[in-house]
Parts: C-alpha cells; sequence; structure tokens
C-alpha cells in the first residue's frame, strides 16, 4: 500500500478528507460519464469495479487516518465547510503575520 509521504504530509498546515459515501460516488460517476463522456452504463460500471473503486480502496481511503479534518457528506456540509474556512483563514492570517 502507497500512502503520502511523510515529509510531504508534515510539509501541510491542515489536511482534509472530503467524505462521500461510495453509493454517492458511483451514482455521481455513473450520471457524469453517461452525459459527459458518452459512454454506456455497462462501461461505467465495469472502470468502476475494476479500476476506480480498488484504485480509491488502495491510494485514497487510507490517506483518511492522516487527515485533521474529515468532512462527512462533502460539500453538503455547510457546518464542515465553514470551520474549515474558519480554520484556513486563521492559518493565512498566522503566516502573514496578522491576528
Amino acid at each position: 500500500m502507497i500512502l503520502v509521504e511523510p515529509e510531504i504530509r508534515n510539509m501541510l498546515d491542515i489536511k482534509i478528507f472530503v467524505d462521500t459515501d461510495a453509493d454517492v460516488r458511483i451514482i455521481r460517476r455513473i450520471k457524469r460519464d453517461i452525459k459527459e463522456r458518452g459512454r454506456t452504463l455497462d462501461s461505467v460500471i465495469d472502470q468502476y469495479i475494476n479500476v476506480v473503486r480498488p484504485m480509491h480502496l488502495q491510494f485514497v481511503e487510507p490517506t483518511k487516518r492522516y487527515a485533521d479534518i474529515i468532512i462527512p457528506e462533502g460539500g453538503y456540509n455547510k457546518v464542515a465547510i465553514d470551520i474549515m474556512i474558519a480554520k484556513v483563514n486563521e492559518i493565512v492570517r498566522r503566516k502573514q503575520g496578522l491576528r
């Protein structure tokens, strides 16, 4: 299993993992790939099962343990997004020497 190198993680001020349920991810992919890429349902499902899901489990999901903040529900979680924005603004102000 390959994870983000510790040297890279240590350079980051904040590590955010946006977590979305697998069923939501596959539905979004199916809709997008059929509509925008002209693919068939079977081809999208085949790619998801054989490539996307295994790669997600190997490379994306393990990075969750290193996150400072995990945002469930993705972009629909207004409270988590507001907290994230406040924290990012705090980090920027601190780096700029402001309070």
